[in-house]
């Protein structure tokens, strides 16, 4: 194989690195799957160890193995320094980092400045939710983009360092689940690329690796997380964070028409075949759930960056001053989304604090974020994030009533006193009909019923 003779120039990547900062500080916001982490990090927090079960949700989750406590206590510390703004910060850093390990690995494989720029861009809006979204994956944002360029740096020059492999994956298996993904795209370089090289260190380091997830609070019971999250009940329907792609979903359909580029480009850079056979596999991920996406994109970005240098496109070049003017209008919505206020998708403090008040210490009912919203404020709700710590039967009953399904009502009857939902959604739409509730108090973002008992409306 040639050796790679990265472009000296570096101008249009760090344009593109800092616009994408820029784009994700102004787009940001505060997704589902955010504030329980940091809800249950202040329990762990306050208590110094890790409670049984789910604390803040009335239904039964003793059973349930809690995995991720250190990803719990960082967003716990992210949201004790700076609120909302400190986890939109920390989404910014992850973006901004992960996406200059990917301009990093596009380096070493010998694309030069003009395509590194097109592909960090591109990769960006690929997958642009996982990008602007807080959610628990950003921390593997950065350990899948770290963990994709030390394997890269491996293939190209087999050394001792693939023995970091180990550490990395212990480390990303206190912080969050994808690790599942990182440890797979390693396993078939291990398996498919240095096995044939070096056979008891692939061996070695693979038996490393998947010990490695056992390296967390829970041990040997790690497993269970894992099995528990890939079969649970919104797994298994295939909703929320669980939607296959789809083309009736705008940033899927978005992805689907970038994907293109990046898969011609990136197969034009003849691809090896651990790499063929891990972007079979992402791309096989991202179609059984869209979220996943980002980690075909991110995976394709320096094959294809490769693979375009050979094109005018590729080989773009702009003056330093050129660069320098430009660089403003990224800095500005940096400064600008880094400083104003994100517009809130959950109900305000007037709307929580009346239905803490009407529900006078029984567990709240509540969707999505208003739930999660709850929970970090310390109130406690019937069920919630993480849905898998729950069992098969209640998961089941909460998605139906989000889904406005009849065989959900069996909540409204045994919990719903005091519902909170989001304005406009199908349980909002179906509680009001519903003559056995009374809506008492709404703002743009939810709506609060109250089950008709004679109570008069606040």
């Amino acid at each position: 194989m040639a050796a790679v003779v990265p472009s000296p120039s570096s101008r249009l990547t760090w344009l593109s690195l800092v616009s994408s900062a820029g784009v994700c500080a102004l787009a940001a916001t505060i997704g589902a799957d955010a504030r329980w982490l940091a809800a249950l990090g202040s329990e762990i927090a306050s208590l110094g160890s890790i409670p049984t079960g789910v604390p803040y949700a009335a239904a039964s989750s003793a059973h349930w193995v809690n995995v991720p406590v250190l990803g719990e206590l960082a967003f716990h510390w992210l949201h004790a320094l700076g609120g909302d703004r400190g986890l939109i910060l920390a989404q910014v850093i992850a973006t901004t980092a992960s996406l200059a390990l990917l301009a990093a690995d596009m380096r070493s494989r010998g694309a030069p400045d003009g395509a590194r720029g097109v592909l960090l861009v591109l990769v960006l809006f690929a997958a642009l939710p996982s990008f602007v979204v807080v959610r628990g994956q950003l921390f593997s944002l950065v350990l899948f983009a770290l963990t994709i360029l030390l394997l890269r740096t491996e293939a190209r020059s087999p050394s001792r360092r693939v023995w970091a492999l180990v550490p990395l994956f212990a480390l990303w298996a206190n912080l969050h689940g994808a690790v599942l993904v990182g440890l797979a795209v390693a396993g078939t370089y291990l398996l498919l690329e240095r096995l044939r090289r070096e056979p008891l260190v692939a061996v070695a380091v693979l038996l490393a690796s998947v010990s490695a997830l056992f390296l967390t609070p829970a041990l040997l019971d790690s497993g269970a997380y894992y099995l528990g999250v890939m079969r649970s009940e919104a797994a298994t329907r295939g909703e929320g964070l669980w939607a296959p792609l789809s083309l009736h979903a705008p940033f899927d359909v978005l992805f689907i028409m970038l994907a293109v580029p990046l898969v011609a480009f990136a197969f034009r850079s003849r691809l090896r075949l651990w790499e063929a056979c891990s972007a079979v596999a992402l791309a096989a991920l991202a179609v059984h759930a869209g979220r996943n996406s980002v980690w075909l994109a991110c995976f394709l970005a320096a094959p294809a960056a490769a693979g375009l240098g050979g094109t005018a496109l590729g080989r773009l070049a702009v003056s330093r001053r050129a660069v320098a003017l430009c660089c403003w209008a990224p800095l500005g919505l940096l400064v600008l989304g880094l400083t104003h206020q994100t517009p809130s998708r959950e109900a305000g403090a007037r709307v929580r604090e009346l239905a803490v008040s009407l529900a006078a210490g029984r567990p709240i009912l509540a969707d999505g974020l208003d739930a999660e919203r709850l929970a970090l404020d310390g109130h406690r709700v019937w069920m919630t994030n993480p849905l898998d710590a729950f069992s098969r039967r209640d998961q089941r009953a909460y998605l139906d009533w989000l889904d406005a399904k009849a065989s959900g009502d069996s909540l409204l009857t045994a919990q719903g006193a005091v519902v909170l939902v989001a304005r406009g959604s199908p349980p909002d739409r179906r509680l009001a009909r519903d003559p056995a509730f009374r809506r008492v108090a709404r703002d743009a973002a939810s709506v609060l019923y109250v089950r008709d008992e004679g109570s008069r409306a606040s």
